[in-house]
């Protein structure tokens, strides 16, 4: 059985991973028409089909992760998200400017350490600080 340490090292990096994920989809849902305008000048069709799309498995998925409850899953739809979005904004093979190349490839790390981090909640599940783990827990009264 994990110690109280294990479980708190997973509980925070459950928060920390799921933050990312969910101020990205509020902010994108408060500026909504820049995000749209931010999805036609990087060449998508239907921007205003695959925002809400985006928005589901981003808050969906990030709610999952954060609270612990069917982690798998939620983690499953940000890898969803997270794969599409980095290979299509985050194209740094792309461009020409130095500076820029520099500033996407950032990202596109960023995003390949994210996905690692989710493929680890795929993996291993939430762990024992969750909603899960309390729903599984049998009633001591019955």
């Amino acid at each position: 059985m994990r110690n109280v340490f294990q479980h708190l090292v997973i509980l925070a990096a459950r928060v920390l991973l799921s933050i990312v994920f969910l101020v990205g989809g509020i902010s994108h849902l408060l500026h909504w028409s820049g995000t749209i305008e931010t999805m036609r000048s990087a060449g998508m069709v239907l921007p205003q089909l695959f925002l809400p799309a985006a928005l589901v498995l981003l808050l969906v998925g990030g709610m999952s992760v954060l609270v612990g409850y069917h982690a798998r899953l939620g983690a499953l739809l940000l890898i969803v998200f997270l794969i599409p979005a980095t290979l299509i904004f985050h194209a740094f093979w792309n461009l020409s400017s130095p500076p820029e190349v520099q500033q996407q490839m950032i990202n596109f790390l960023k995003n390949v350490g994210l996905l690692g981090g989710l493929l680890m909640i795929l993996g291993f599940g939430s762990g024992g600080f969750s909603l899960e783990l309390v729903r599984r827990r049998p009633d001591k009264e019955s």
